[in-house]
């Protein structure tokens, strides 16, 4: 079982970008990350990132890079993350003003969540809202 004492996820999205500098850009302005750590290779690409939103965490790097991830990744498509967010309606605005593409405004859901959809600058879709299922017992 994993150890997520002080504060550690257990699962870390993890995303590469062409442009991975532009990807943090976008994603602690515009969705409000905090950048917790980088680390670039001597070419100056991005070689992991951790960014951290709430209690959860994503992990990017730069595509291209070489490794097995790299090779792993190689044609993959967009992925869809979910992130948990208090004030749906704030979060969204700063998405807007920040240029996001949205794709779904603020919406209150049947399921008693209200969300709303965006797509970063190379297509994954990030959803944000107040949905937050409880994961233990």
């Amino acid at each position: 079982m994993a150890d997520t004492a002080g504060g550690r996820p257990s699962i870390y999205p993890t995303l590469l970008y062409a442009d991975a500098r532009a990807a943090l850009r976008q994603l602690t302005e515009a969705f409000g990350f905090t950048e917790l750590s980088v680390y670039e290779g001597e070419d100056g690409l991005v070689q992991h990132a951790e960014l951290v939103q709430g209690n959860g965490a994503v992990m990017l790097g730069s595509k291209g890079h070489g490794g097995r991830f790299d090779e792993a990744m190689r044609g993959s498509g967009p992925v869809g993350v979910y992130v948990v967010v208090d004030d749906v309606d704030g979060h969204h605005q700063r998405a807007v003003d920040h240029g996001a593409e949205i794709l779904m405004p603020p919406t209150d859901q049947e399921y008693g969540s209200r969300d709303y959809m965006a797509r970063d600058a190379e297509g994954n879709v990030w959803s944000f809202g107040t949905y937050a299922p409880r994961t233990e017992g």
